[in-house]
This record gives structure tokens, C-alpha cells and sequence, in this order.
């Protein structure tokens, strides 16, 4: 196992002929899972991977909408991806329960295993372009994420964790993730509301305008990259419990050793929710003073 150090270098979109982009049969990906080790993880980390695989395949392709509630919208690399991703799953795990963003609820009916699915977490980068996005893939046990698998598609990544540590694996190496705030960057997501005024307002609030670096992000890689040292925390509203949009995250960045909790410091998936992931115990409590002050 490798310790984590720096940025994972991005790799070509592979499966192109010409200037086309051609999808991976289901068939060749879900025969692969011959070659990987049957854990939960392993099979996490290789949904994730097809994924990228259907991803990348697509981004130079049209890009299909399809209409969801008020402006929202799903592609048509979104259904690919997660139709990819139960392939690997049904096939591996067929009296599992499976939660998918597009396709809801199937399979088994009250078990105790649930799969988590987003296929693709950042859709509105991906429809203009832009390579911001993630794969977000957990199984749940009774409640409790057991495995965990964030990929990040245009760097061949994925950040995992199956309770005990987290990594980055990138090349077949497995690297260990340490938080580290130094950058003083945090991520805001603008998407998710506060229980109390707008989100946006936190950028020029006293305790953090000066204090931290703000980028704006809207995609599990935000968290993972607390995780990974690459920020030095994340601050989101919303409910995020049993969400197949951040279950996946949240779990790599507690595994890691990050502080999460919610908007007001109080237990994560209590009211008021939001989320604050930190990279240590004193940039946690700046970011949750600075969100308090705006009550």
C-alpha cells in the first residue's frame, strides 16, 4: 500500500475509433468481473470502473436529455452508466437490494443488503463538457455503509474504503488518502440549501472570507478530495441521509479521518442535516462558527 501524495495524472479516453466514441458491450463488462476478487468492495470499485468505462466512452458523443422534476435532467450516458453498474451488481450479488439515481428501487424486497447507485454525479458537467464528475457506488448492511467506491472517470480513478482506512487506487496501486488543510481550499455547494439563508452567502461571511479559498463544486468529488488532502473541507446543505449521492463519499472521508458532522457541529443525519467535512478538528470548528454566524 502506498501513502497518498499529490494528483493522479489523467489518462486518454480509451475504446475510440476515430473520432468516434464507441460504448463497451455490457457483456465484455460484466464477463470481467471473472477477473476480480469477489468482496464487496472489489465489486464496488469494479462497478465503479465500468462506469467510468461507459463515461468516458461518451463524452465526445451527442448528449440525449431526459426531463426530471423542475430543471432537472438526466443524459443518456446517465442510464448507460447505471444499467452498466446493476449488471456488475445483479450478476455478483443477485438477492441484493439496489438503489439506482434513474432506474429506483430493485431486486430483493426487505433484505438487508442495498446498493446505492449514482451513475454519474455531475450530469450538468458532463452535458457541457466538463470532466468534474464522479460514480458513486455503497453497499448498506443493516443501515451502515460496509463499502464504499467514489470514482473519478477522467483521472481513471477511484477513492474506496471498506471500513478501515481509505484509498485511491489508480494504476492497479492502492494509495492511503491523508487529510491534510494546509490549501485552506473548501468547496460550497450551492445546490443544496441551508436551513437558513442562501449557501452563497457563506463566501463573504465573516470567519470565512479571508480564512479559506472558496471553490464552488457540486459533486462527490468535493468530499472525497477532503479525503484525499486536495481540500481542506466541504460544506453542503440538504438531508443526505441514505443518498446515493454523497453515501458513498461520506463514508471514504470518515474512513479517512476527516471530521464530519452537520451544519451546526451536531451529529451527521441530524436536524438541522447539511453537511461540513473537514480535514482536521480546528478547520471543522472555523467552517462550523463561520456557517453558525449566519443564523
Amino acid at each position: 500500500m502506498v501513502r497518498e501524495r499529490g494528483r493522479s495524472r489523467p489518462r486518454p479516453v480509451w475504446f475510440v475509433t476515430g473520432p468516434v466514441c464507441v460504448r463497451p458491450s455490457r457483456r465484455r463488462i460484466v464477463r470481467s468481473l471473472e477477473t476480480v476478487r469477489r468482496t464487496d468492495i472489489e465489486i464496488a470499485i469494479h462497478a465503479t470502473e465500468v462506469a467510468s468505462q461507459v463515461i468516458r466512452s461518451a463524452v465526445h458523443g451527442p448528449v440525449t436529455r431526459f426531463a426530471k422534476e423542475a430543471d432537472d435532467f438526466a443524459t443518456q450516458t446517465d442510464l448507460d452508466a447505471e444499467r452498466a453498474i446493476l449488471d456488475v451488481l445483479t450478476a455478483a450479488c443477485p438477492t441484493d437490494r439496489f438503489v439506482g439515481e434513474e432506474s429506483g428501487v430493485t431486486g430483493a424486497v426487505g433484505g438487508e443488503r442495498v446498493w446505492l447507485i449514482d451513475p454519474l454525479c455531475g450530469t450538468r458537467n458532463f452535458a457541457v463538457g466538463t470532466p468534474l464528475v464522479a460514480v458513486n457506488v455503497a453497499l448498506q448492511v443493516r443501515g451502515t455503509v460496509r463499502a464504499a467506491a467514489v470514482a473519478e472517470p477522467f483521472a481513471d480513478t477511484v477513492f474506496w474504503t471498506a471500513g478501515a482506512g481509505a484509498y485511491r487506487r489508480h494504476g492497479g496501486h492502492d494509495h492511503e488518502l491523508l487529510p491534510e488543510a494546509d490549501s485552506r481550499l473548501v468547496d460550497v455547494d450551492l445546490d443544496h440549501p441551508f436551513p437558513w439563508p442562501s449557501p452563497a452567502r457563506l463566501l463573504g461571511a465573516e470567519g470565512f472570507a479571508g480564512r479559506f479559498h472558496a471553490r464552488v463544486l457540486s459533486t462527490a468529488l468535493a468530499l472525497v478530495w477532503v479525503a484525499a488532502g486536495r481540500r481542506a473541507g466541504y460544506v453542503t446543505g440538504g438531508d443526505l441521509r441514505d443518498s446515493v449521492h454523497f453515501s458513498s463519499a461520506i463514508a471514504v472521508c470518515q474512513a479517512a479521518g476527516c471530521v464530519v458532522t452537520g451544519l451546526g457541529g451536531q451529529p451527521l443525519h441530524t436536524p438541522p442535516h447539511g453537511l461540513i467535512a473537514a480535514a482536521d478538528e480546528s478547520t471543522h470548528a472555523e467552517l462550523v462558527a463561520a456557517v453558525a454566524g449566519l443564523r
